[in-house]
């Protein structure tokens, strides 16, 4: 099964005048990582509240502009690694880490909302750090980090912006007597992610073991 992740060579070539730009005005690829994780992470705390403090939740509207954003910042400072000798073992550690760190705390902002069932997202929070973990062990047994699909990163970024839209036009499905649907489309949604994780988990341990 594709994953979106293939589309990562072309999205790079259209970001590289700016990853130019961003190197000559000194911004290295950990300052890139690291302001992609605070963004993340206060977002993320911000969209939670809305259900505490009772605020529009025509505000998740923000979550998949984010999440196409934060593609662009994981291109950049990739690219900025790679290209202009930028790599090191501290951004090893500061790419994979704030990556767990911002997609948990993305997910985790569903928490609280009455239509999603909080044992299908903590599952799914769980599966995706899995999966990452089968991607990095890779190299431990002498094979290239692991970007298996079919629920990369990028994917769950989609499925769950899909999630976002539905949870921001709540308030009027609600009003029209579309609270199952509601509960239905977010939760199956939550049950097909969880179920693409644990084939992507054996597709990435699978593929490092036969190469």
């Amino acid at each position: 099964m594709p994953s979106i992740y293939q589309l990562k060579p072309a999205f790079q070539n259209l970001l590289r005048p700016f990853v130019q730009w961003l190197y000559s005005k000194k911004i290295t690829a950990n300052q890139v990582t690291l302001l992609a994780m605070f963004i993340s992470v206060a977002l993320a705390i911000a969209l939670y509240s809305l259900h505490l403090y009772q605020q529009p939740l025509i505000l998740f509207l923000f979550f998949p502009v984010w999440m196409l954003v934060r593609m662009g910042f994981n291109a950049i400072d990739g690219m900025l690694a790679r290209e202009f000798n930028q790599q090191s073992k501290l951004g090893a550690y500061l790419n994979e880490i704030c990556d767990v760190i911002s997609d948990s705390a993305l997910y985790l902002c569903f928490l609280g909302l009455a239509f999603i069932n909080p044992f299908l997202l903590g599952l799914v929070v769980f599966l995706a750090i899995l999966s990452e973990y089968a991607g990095v062990m890779a190299p431990l047994i002498g094979q290239e980090r692991r970007y298996d699909g079919p629920m990369g990163k990028s994917d769950r970024a989609f499925w769950f912006s899909l999630i976002a839209l539905c949870v921001s036009f709540s308030s009027y499905l609600i009003e029209n007597n579309y609270t199952n649907s509601i509960i239905y489309f977010c939760n199956g949604l939550l049950v097909l992610i969880a179920t693409l994780l644990v084939l992507t988990i054996y597709n990435r341990i699978k593929n490092s073991i036969q190469l």
